[in-house]
């Protein structure tokens, strides 16, 4: 990795021409998957990536360069090339360094590349063959496992140095069960910013059963009805709604456009007052968990709705210039190629009251989204429509018939506004993100929450 001098004089040279603001972003990333198909091993691939970004502030404009090419000369060449194409009033100087303090949030107790690939293949056949041996049904199993060892550097010209080791590790298992007309699955990916003791957490078998339990019991569901309803969406990968729907929208990246609907409602009422909703990067081993962002500032638990009302956005530092905000160690990137902006870390809704059973039991009738699978949204207005994966009917206070084929369609804001219930059962679910800023590993999560009203797409 590069050298405090050499990064010296790569941000001097970014600051020749006037720019404000310079930062220089690196990092060495090894990462390795293996994929099985029905036990047998698909692919197996591994590799090194490193690379470097340089980025450029004058006044609220940004200038980014980047390249794999990491030798002095050639990062003062791209620094220069980027402050050539705007120039600043004055020259600033780079400060003194003042390196970030550790904090352990994300523990490593086994490296994964400490660990034969034929160990790692064989929790891979056991999930296949757990999932295959589940029901008759089960025409098709997928596994797979990856693992990501990256070291970031971030350094800028106002003296931030911080360096760390991120860890990341999944588990993916996917069942398909057929029937002479249709196919159904079931999927569930756990995970998280661990080393290989991942699979001392989670039992590969049961995970497996689970995703084949699943689509066992969509292939013999009904299609669900349509209409106006309540909706109780359980916990875990059910945060999804609020991730897509209400999270991008209190990003500074789309509130610093004026192109959310929560810009300008600082302070304002915008969900039900039992509502409290966090984003929060500190959490231990947390899939979206580091130590510090991708600018160098320390991660942190930003609490953004509190009893309804909303708190805070997730400011990046370009953004918050423009809003006149301060930064909340919210700016993520995929890699050294996309300049960071603000994006989501470990974003959930907290708990609540009431108990699952109570919220059933309250509920006439209405549907039951048990899992959530994937959706659309648009960012500037909320609405969006995600597909229930598993889903039931609820008829006179229990839980009734599977149903498939349901559809949540509706805006952020208004289910923010109709959550009438919010269990006790959080619970978090590991995903990928996908924004301006390239791809992320960030959890969703919620306790069981009740809708007073949705509209559900079906085919009943």
């Amino acid at each position: 990795m590069l050298k405090k001098a050499a990064v010296e004089n790569i941000l001097t040279a970014a600051l020749e021409s006037g720019a404000d603001f310079a930062e220089i972003y690196a990092e060495e990333t090894k990462r390795s998957n293996i994929a099985m198909v029905n036990g047998r091993v698909e692919t197996a691939l591994g590799g090194m990536d490193y690379g470097a970004g340089v980025r450029l502030f004058f006044g609220n404009q940004a200038i980014y360069g980047f390249t794999n090419d990491l030798s002095e000369e050639n990062l003062i060449r791209i620094a220069r090339e980027g402050a050539a194409a705007l120039k600043g009033d004055r020259i600033y100087n780079v400060k003194g360094w003042k390196e970030m303090a550790a904090r352990c949030i994300n523990p490593i107790r086994i490296l994964p590349d400490s660990i034969a690939k034929t160990a790692k293949a064989e929790q891979l056949r056991l999930a296949s063959r757990a999932a295959k041996e589940f029901d008759a049904l089960i025409t098709q199993t997928r596994a797979g496992y990856l693992e990501v060892m990256k070291h970031v550097l971030v350094a800028n010209s106002e003296g931030v140095w911080g360096e760390e080791d991120r860890t990341r590790s999944r588990f993916t298992v996917e069942a398909v069960a057929s029937s002479a007309t249709e196919k159904q699955s079931g999927h569930l990916g756990p995970g998280g910013s661990e080393g290989y003791e991942l699979f001392d957490r989670i039992n590969v078998e049961d995970t497996a059963r689970e995703a084949a339990r699943i689509a066992v019991t969509m292939l013999g569901a009904k299609p669900c009805p349509a209409g106006k309803m309540p909706v109780v969406i359980d916990h875990g990968f059910g945060g999804v709604i609020f991730h897509e729907a209400c999270g991008h929208g209190l990003e500074a990246t789309a509130v610093a456009r004026n192109a959310s609907v929560f810009a300008g409602k600082m302070g304002q009422q915008i969900a039900s007052p039992l509502v409290t909703a966090i984003d929060d990067g500190t959490i231990q081993n947390g899939w979206g968990s580091a130590e510090m962002d991708d600018e160098g500032t320390p991660t942190a638990r930003n609490i953004l709705i509190k009893d309804g009302i909303l708190q805070s956005y997730l400011v990046d530092r370009m953004n918050g210039r423009r809003m006149g905000a301060a930064i909340t160690g919210s700016a993520r990137r995929q890699d050294y190629r996309f300049a960071p902006t603000s994006r989501m870390t470990n974003t959930f809704i907290d708990n609540g009251k009431s108990t699952p059973g109570e919220i059933i039991a309250n509920t006439e009738f209405g549907l039951y989204a048990k899992q959530m699978g994937g959706g659309s949204v648009d960012p500037a207005t909320g609405s969006f429509n995600f597909a229930v994966l598993e889903g039931y009917m609820i008829r006179n206070g229990k839980i009734a018939e599977p149903v498939r084929g349901a559809t949540l369609i509706g805006k952020g804001a208004e289910v923010l506004r109709d959550i009438d219930m919010v269990g006790n059962n959080l619970k978090r679910a590991q995903g990928m993100c996908g924004s301006k800023s390239g791809s992320i590993p960030t959890d969703v999560g919620q306790p069981m929450i009740r809708v007073s009203s949705m509209t559900v797409g079906g085919r009943g």
